[in-house]
């Protein structure tokens, strides 16, 4: 029986993986990695190196959760919300910020529903 519980939650790290991948290969996608026209470099190392460490906390949750994992993401996705004012791209380059704010909001969104439904957070005894 806790061995059901423990899988009704992680969906939530799957998509943070897949949210992941995006942050990281966005920068290619949406033409502001550094050389490109368009290029906001802060943007683009901040996005690659954001995605590495959602992914990475993202595929530990997948494979053993802890709260501390998703406590890390949920920093990770104010961060990556707060990039466009931080880095000061919110001017000039719409589709970094709206990349941005959506990747960020939903990183952040999806830490805080899987700390919300662990047992050891919905003081729920396992």
């Amino acid at each position: 029986m806790a061995d059901l519980r423990t899988h009704q939650y992680k969906w939530q790290d799957g998509v943070n993986l897949l949210l992941a991948i995006w942050l990281f290969i966005s920068p290619w996608v949406l033409q502001f990695y550094p050389g490109a026209a368009t290029g906001v470099v802060a943007a683009a190392w901040n996005a690659w190196i954001l995605a590495i460490v959602i992914g990475v906390f993202a595929i530990a949750a997948l494979v053993k959760t802890q709260p501390w994992e998703e406590w890390i993401n949920l920093i990770a996705g104010a961060w990556v919300f707060a990039l466009p004012w931080v880095l000061g791209f919110y001017a000039g380059h719409t589709v970094v910020l709206w990349n941005s704010l959506i990747v960020g909001a939903l990183v952040f969104a999806l830490s805080i529903w899987d700390l919300s439904t662990q047992p050891a957070m919905a003081g729920r005894h396992v």
